[in-house]
């Protein structure tokens, strides 16, 4: 597509804009595209090192401030902060809480959602896919929320991010034992099967932007301490690649760039 176009990546937490959607969001910026990160909750509900918060610093607000460095060093243009509540995980008491966004009206959310995508005239829209990766029910309610939303603003080209579970297996069966403390999710329901998914995009060349966001999101260290110290051959092969399904794409349909 010739001429500036404009991605919108929809996210439930600060942070959650790297591991499926930073190598794009950069390669778009770089390409002279307009990118828009919107992020449904607070991320209030987030682990944090002892001791990391200044006094009076709510948890709130810092991943606010890391989300917008994060941002910037993407080449994301503009954030913006819907008013929900971080959900907390599946099953803790935090999910009955009548602020959290998984309690939302899907139909308010996605008319609040629909108006970003209005007013930046959005030709692309990024969400997840419906079991939200790993079954978070803010990841979930992103889901169905985005879809409303690009229905609602008449946009066409939906793409759900997901991780490639067949890329997973394969990284375990290279490395067994993995980065030091990582956690080895179920891959049975971890993301989607490789053959499910239509768009493989290379982001090997924006890895070091990659890598920056994930350093400044200096509170989830429980995210991606993991991942930091890895060398940047090991980083490309984890994360140089992000995967998509585009939403009423006909089977056997592959692509390796979004229509940007």
């Amino acid at each position: 597509m010739g001429g500036m176009s404009v991605l919108v990546c929809f996210h439930a937490h600060p942070d959650d804009e790297v591991f499926t959607t930073g190598g794009i969001i950069r390669r778009a910026a770089d390409e002279g595209h307009r990118v828009v990160l919107v992020t449904a909750t607070d991320g209030a509900l987030g682990e944090v090192p002892e001791g990391i918060l200044r006094d009076g610093e709510s948890l709130a607000e810092r991943r606010r401030s890391e989300l917008e460095a994060s941002a910037a060093l993407l080449g994301a243009q503009r954030v913006v902060f819907l008013p929900y509540a971080d959900s907390g995980m599946a099953g803790t008491a935090s999910n009955s809480a009548s602020a959290a966004f998984c309690n939302a009206d899907p139909d308010e959310a996605a008319r609040r959602l629909a108006d970003v995508l209005h007013e930046e005239s959005a030709d692309v829209v990024t969400v997840y896919d419906p079991n939200g990766g790993y079954g978070h029910p803010d990841h979930i309610q992103v889901h169905h929320v985005g879809v409303r939303a690009a229905g609602l603003a008449g946009v066409d080209a939906v793409y759900e991010a997901a991780v490639n579970r067949d890329h997973v297996r394969r990284l375990i069966t290279l490395r067994p034992s993995g980065p030091e403390d990582a956690q080895i999710p179920d891959l049975d329901t971890f993301g989607l099967p490789e053959s499910e998914l239509t768009t493989f995009v290379d982001v090997r060349g924006a890895i070091e932007a990659k890598r920056a966001a994930m350093h400044a999101h200096r509170t989830q260290i429980g995210d991606f301490g993991p991942f930091l110290n890895l060398s940047d051959d090991e980083l490309r092969a984890a994360f140089g690649q992000e995967w998509f399904r585009l939403r009423g794409a006909p089977a056997g349909y592959r692509e390796t760039a979004l229509p940007l």
